[in-house]
């Protein structure tokens, strides 16, 4: 089963906003929503939001007790689409939402869904069955001159260009449906004095591709613009993520609230009348401990990043 990332240090955060209402936007397994569920106390509320049908499905038999007790609900939706939610159910303010950005063990290990390079499947690796778009249809219609774009921008991949050619001249020759199918060209198109000295070869290209398909940037801007206006004074905010593009975004949207004056320097003092709408809980990204990847080496990657409400 999935181990939530930096489980303890999230929680602690969250605790500094009190009981109430809460969201977990990725709610995967249920990991942070059982914890959440052990903060709001009786008289509390959690909203566990995925669009991933089976982890839905997997949350709902795992923590089926709360979901009967009227204190856990779930949705299967994106979670850039939380206001809708809480729009329909009344729900104007909350106490606190955690994102974890990162893709599951669950989702790894399934292999008809595509997501690991580790196990041969359908080239898919779409979160929901209602996206209309899969890798595969991605890697065999998108131009070479988009593919290396994708895979630069959202793997920060090296070789993109040279990968990007190496799949249109594959995919002349037949079409590319299965993950094995692409690890196999990714491994011959960069240089082998490369291989020894990197991580896994086809790491950056599936993330990319995941990223690309799921929409990932665009969904944490979209969530980010509106969750504001929807936490209560107080209220704390926590995202862990595993990528640096996503880093920079929470990292630099955290600072803007905190920090949003615009006042040339040399100013005495403020006069644009721009006042923070948050504090920051973390001046710098949270890591794991030792002991955290040691028992679990993928949080090895995992950034954390809070702030609350003023």
């Amino acid at each position: 089963m999935h181990v939530p990332v930096l489980l303890k240090e999230v929680i602690h955060f969250l605790k500094l906003a009190g009981e109430g209402i809460y969201i977990d936007g990725t709610v995967g397994s249920g990991g942070y929503t059982k914890e959440l569920l052990n903060l709001t106390g009786d008289s509390g509320l959690v909203i566990g939001i995925d669009m991933d049908e089976e982890a839905i499905e997997r949350s709902e038999r795992r923590l089926i007790k709360f979901v009967e007790g009227g204190r856990l609900k779930l949705f299967n939706v994106n979670y850039k689409d939380f206001d809708l939610v809480l729009k329909e159910h009344g729900i104007n303010s909350i106490s606190g939402a955690v994102l974890d950005l990162g893709v599951s063990s669950d989702q790894l290990e399934a292999e008809h869904r595509g997501f690991s390079f580790l196990k041969d499947g359908p080239l898919d690796m779409r979160m929901s069955k209602k996206q209309p778009i899969s890798a595969a249809h991605v890697v065999n219609k998108a131009s070479e001159h988009e593919l290396s774009r994708i895979f630069r921008d959202y793997g920060e991949e090296k070789y993109a260009r040279k990968i990007a050619r190496a799949i249109v001249q594959a995919r002349k020759v037949e079409p590319l449906l299965t993950t094995g199918q692409l690890v196999r060209i990714i491994n011959e198109a960069i240089p082998v004095r490369e291989i020894r000295y990197r991580i896994h070869p086809a790491t950056r290209v599936f993330q990319a591709l995941r990223i690309y398909v799921n929409q990932e940037l665009d969904s944490l801007r979209a969530f980010l613009r509106k969750i504001p206006s929807f936490l209560r004074p107080g209220g704390v905010l926590c995202v862990v993520s595993f990528h640096s593009l996503e880093d920079r975004i929470v990292k630099h949207t955290f600072r803007e609230w905190s920090n949003p004056c615009k006042c040339p320097p040399q100013l005495p003092s403020c006069v644009c009348g721009r006042k923070p709408t948050v504090r920051l809980l973390t001046k710098r990204a949270v890591r794991p401990s030792e002991s955290e990847v040691t028992k679990n080496p993928k949080a090895r990657s995992a950034r954390l990043r809070a702030v609350q409400k003023l």
